[in-house]
């Protein structure tokens, strides 16, 4: 077999030799062998290690797809990471000031998509195998919180009666302070049996709420997230940040950037992850495109104590994004925008003249080329806080503090 050196990791984390050549599950200055399929390797025999190869914690790591990088000592992996975003801000020219990245915990990440089919048998459950459409059970998973854990058993019942033998189940399950909380599509169609059915088994794993395709079939009791010491009750299947430890490095970064504001505009404001916590100190004005999130934000802050005013809006802000007359009353912005970015609501703010902005990114690219315009129109990119809560994956997140400088 051909030998190959691996130069880079790439931004899905496969290791980079000449051609391209790409090679899963190596590190950079590897010496490499194996089966060449198009551009990819396949039956990699490593023959040179690195010195950053680990032997990786969890048992299900070669054959499952949930993880990229539990090869690499950590160290490595916190400055890849924070190399990915300043390769992707360099590109566009951007030079900044990095703080040290935040990794989260093994076994905090409380949210996860787990695949289920029937089988013969009954059901299986767990994580794709990489690359693969094969479903491999993850019982020693070294990633997820232990109370996640419980969501694979679920799964694998809600798999026997809600789908049918050629069809595959997605459940998201999060943790929430009153039980698992799950959100199903992919099932059969809802009909009077299998509403019972999937009542009793809300019942029988104790869960907090079963929502199926877009309809919560039972409650038992509302599941609740805590942001930043407010109380909140998310729609089903709503986003919500990976660990709550990575979910409050953000906020402490976004709480910093904002401090000495009396006024704050909040972005993409999802169910009040940010907006809730900063009404402590300002009153805040939360946009977010979702009816049903703006609506959990909303019920929150009203069954909240101590909180300033806060008002808000369900708007689509890559339709209608806010404009300048609009910013313009608020003393900073908070901006937390999907992955593709905010180029639309990013214009608007540079012509707003707000004096500062904590943007929180879960993209370096999209990130870097909103930040660039945002810099020409005569901000500065004060500092970078990299936050890793999906650890060992290729997943990197992000919170810069924009100053207004001229213009």
């Amino acid at each position: 077999m051909t030998q190959y050196t691996i130069n880079r990791l790439g931004h899905q984390g496969d290791g980079i030799a000449d051609g391209p050549v790409f090679a899963p599950l190596t590190l950079p200055g590897e010496v490499v062998s194996g089966q060449l399929n198009g551009q990819k390797l396949t039956d990699i025999r490593i023959i040179e290690p690195s010195d950053q190869r680990v032997s990786a914690p969890c048992r299900h790591f070669k054959s499952c797809g949930g993880c990229q990088l539990q090869h690499a000592h950590d160290d490595f992996v916190a400055d890849w990471k924070t190399g990915v975003v300043k390769q992707a801000l360099s590109a566009q020219g951007i030079e900044t000031a990095f703080r040290p990245i935040k990794t989260s915990a093994p076994q905090t990440r409380r949210r996860a998509s787990i695949s289920a089919r029937r089988t013969k048998k009954g059901a299986t459950a767990g994580f794709h195998a990489r690359a693969s459409g094969t479903i491999i059970p993850i019982p020693g998973c070294q990633l997820l919180d232990p109370t996640l854990m419980a969501a694979f058993a679920v799964a694998e019942d809600l798999a026997i009666v809600g789908s049918s033998r050629k069809g595959e189940l997605s459940v998201l399950a999060t943790v929430s302070e009153s039980g698992l909380d799950l959100a199903v599509t992919g099932g059969k169609p809802l009909d009077g049996t299998l509403r019972i059915e999937l009542a009793g088994m809300t019942e029988k794993h104790n869960l907090a709420r079963l929502a199926w395709e877009d309809e919560v079939v039972a409650t038992r009791q509302p599941p609740i997230q805590d942001f930043g010491g407010v109380k909140v009750v998310p729609p089903a299947g709503a986003f919500l940040q990976a660990t709550k430890d990575g979910e409050q490095s953000l906020r402490d970064a976004v709480t910093e950037i904002i401090q000495g504001s009396d006024s704050v505009v909040d972005l993409f404001a999802g169910s009040g992850t940010f907006a809730l916590p900063a009404a402590r100190h300002a009153e805040v004005h939360a946009v977010e495109g979702s009816t049903d999130m703006i609506e959990a934000l909303d019920r929150a802050w009203r069954n909240a104590d101590r909180l300033k005013r806060v008002t808000s809006v369900a708007r689509d802000l890559y339709r209608r994004p806010l404009l300048p007359d609009e910013l313009s009353k608020f003393g900073a912005a908070i901006i937390d925008p999907p992955r593709a970015g905010a180029e639309a609501q990013t214009v608007e703010l540079s012509r707003s003249g707000l004096p500062v902005i904590a943007f929180v990114s879960c993209n370096p690219v999209t990130f870097a080329r909103d930040a660039k315009l945002l810099i020409e129109a005569g901000y500065s990119l004060d500092w970078v806080q990299v936050v890793d809560q999906f650890r060992w994956s290729s997943h990197v997140e992000l919170v810069g503090k924009f100053s207004r400088t001229s213009g």
